[in-house]
C-alpha cells in the first residue's frame, strides 16, 4: 500500500442522505472509487471550495476532506469513520425508505 497521502471529499446527499463523494466530474457518486482527491492543500483547498458551493446551493450537507491513500489506483481511507460510511448504512436498513 502506498504511503502518500491524499484526501478527498464526502458529505451527505440532502434528498435521501446518503454518503456521496466529489467526483472530477463536478458531481456526487456514491461510490468511493469515483472520488477527486488533493494531493496537497491547496488543491485541497480548491476541491473543499467546490463542494461547498454545492453545500450552498442546497444539493448536500456537511463537506469535508478526509485522507485516503491509493492502494493500485484505488481510493482506501485512513480513518475507521470513514471506513463505516463506505461500507454503507450499519443500522436502520429496515427502515424501507423510498
Amino acid at each position: 500500500m502506498s504511503t502518500n497521502l491524499t484526501q478527498a471529499i464526502t458529505a451527505n446527499r440532502l434528498s435521501d442522505g446518503f454518503v456521496v463523494y466529489l467526483t472530477a466530474q463536478d458531481q456526487w457518486s456514491e461510490r468511493i472509487e469515483d472520488c477527486q482527491s488533493a494531493d496537497d492543500p491547496r488543491s485541497a483547498e480548491t476541491l473543499f471550495a467546490r463542494a461547498q458551493h454545492h453545500a450552498d446551493s442546497g444539493q448536500i450537507v456537511g463537506p469535508y476532506l478526509f485522507k485516503i491513500v491509493r492502494d493500485g489506483g484505488h481510493p482506501v481511507p485512513l480513518s475507521r469513520r470513514e471506513i463505516i460510511r463506505t461500507t454503507g448504512p450499519s443500522v436502520g436498513t429496515d427502515l424501507n425508505l423510498k
